[in-house]
């Protein structure tokens, strides 16, 4: 019996010598349980893969614009940064739109918006989209479009000013809601809520 006692005691010694060393080790190393990495939304918009995973409706496609438009000017951005931004941006844009702005032209434009923004010291605060209810559809020379608007709530210095915005979308060939064109419109604060 005395020795039963004695090898149980020598197995519980031995457990807690190599649980005390696997503990030891994983602190040494800087293995760790949590993960406190916080990742930009500069970066959750860059490795977005709009090829494989396009936004599955008009609204989700205007939330992506907006995501991408705010970061430009909430951020200071390097040339090679704005450039991927505006890559981005460009794969929600309708094919009819993009004929119109060729891809250095159209960087060259969000240069200097982005400029005009920082000199005015102006950065969108809120960017809504209306809700699905909300959301028109129509068929406009036998395309499939879908309006959606969108409140932007900006601050230009110590100034505050509510925009609205009408967007409408054309449904490609693959079937992926595209920005074709915009306007500036009226519109209710609250509706967007």
């Amino acid at each position: 019996m005395k020795k039963a006692i004695r090898v149980a005691i020598v197995a519980v010694l031995c457990g807690a010598l190599i649980l005390g060393y696997y503990f030891y080790l994983a602190k040494k190393s800087g293995v760790s349980s949590t993960d406190d990495t916080e990742i930009s939304e500069y970066d959750i918009i860059t490795t977005k893969d709009f090829t494989e995973d396009y936004p599955k409706t008009p609204r989700e496609t205007v939330k992506w614009y907006n995501r991408i438009i705010k970061e430009y000017y909430a951020e200071e951005h390097t040339d090679a940064e704005i450039a991927a931004l505006a890559q981005q941006q460009r794969m929600l844009l309708d094919d009819e739109l993009l004929s119109y702005n060729e891809q250095s032209t159209f960087l060259e434009n969000v240069k200097d918006d982005v400029a005009d923004h920082d000199a005015r010291d102006q950065v969108i605060v809120t960017a809504k989209v209306c809700s699905s209810n909300d959301v028109k559809y129509a068929t406009v020379q036998g395309d499939e479009c879908a309006y959606v608007t969108s409140y932007y709530f900006s601050r230009e210095g110590n100034d505050f000013t509510k925009t609205f915005q009408e967007y409408c979308l054309r449904k490609d060939g693959d079937g992926r809601w595209k920005i074709l064109t915009f306007r500036l419109t009226e519109g209710d604060p609250d509706d967007y809520k």
